[in-house]
């Protein structure tokens, strides 16, 4: 069906990741995925939107984040680079947001919809048909996983929603696809503004683009690891 072409872990929701060649996966998601998050004094979430869990907060894409150990170490617009235990006030202080700290996930999950994010080369081949000239990669989406699907159809994981896929030793079901929001196109990660992307995908999927995964079994995940196509992956299963 395809192979893993990129793993993407995001230490801290809504900055910048760090890109892997494997990945421990279990019921959370990628290990540390998202394990941290900038929360606002009321105890919301930083994000691109704004909902009962989450607030927009502006200029949080420019940052980025990789782990040292288990710590996040979060390099700013700037350029300064801080380790997380000791970025808290700064970050506060960048962003223009009074009571903003860096803290670990607790009981409210920072996730937005699921564990596992992915998309496909055939995908980002369908939506580029669609935005010539814009500088299109899994990047501006986030995704854990860029599988590599060849020649597929158009779109090709959105066929999969309510099927089990294998991908190397973990076993994820796809819940659904993907809704975004207006971070697709802020300029993050070497990638330059979009301004007219969500719109297209608007238009064109109804603001949809990749699909949600949970995990039904963990395990290591490595680049260049075979995907499975859906069925496959319930006649395996112990």
């Amino acid at each position: 069906m395809g192979v893993v072409a990129a793993l993407w872990r995001y230490p801290v929701k809504s900055m910048a990741g760090e890109r892997l060649t494997e990945a421990t996966v279990g019921e959370r998601g990628l290990d540390g995925d998202r394990l941290y998050a900038v929360h606002d004094a009321d105890g919301k979430f930083g994000s691109g939107k704004n909902s009962h869990r989450f607030r927009r907060m502006p200029g949080l894409h420019a940052f980025a984040a990789r782990y040292d150990g288990d710590v996040p170490v979060v390099t700013f617009p700037d350029g300064r680079v801080l380790r997380g235990d000791a970025a808290g006030g700064e970050i506060a202080a960048a962003l223009g947001i009074a009571g903003a700290e860096l803290a670990k996930e607790a009981e409210i999950p920072h996730h937005d919809e699921a564990p596992v994010h992915l998309v496909t080369t055939s995908s980002l081949a369908w939506l580029a048909e669609r935005t010539p000239g814009v500088a299109l990669d899994e990047r501006r989406f986030r995704a854990n996983l860029l599988l590599d699907t060849g020649p597929a159809p158009d779109r090709a994981e959105e066929a999969w929603v309510g099927e089990r896929v294998r991908v190397g030793e973990v076993e994820l079901e796809i819940l659904r696809k993907a809704v975004r929001c207006v971070m697709v196109g802020l300029p993050a990660d070497g990638l330059p503004a979009a301004p007219g992307l969500l719109k297209t995908i608007s238009d064109t999927n109804g603001l949809t683009f990749g699909v949600q995964a949970r995990v039904v079994r963990g395990g290591t995940i490595r680049v260049g690891d075979d995907v499975h196509a859906p069925g496959c992956s319930a006649a395996h299963s112990p």
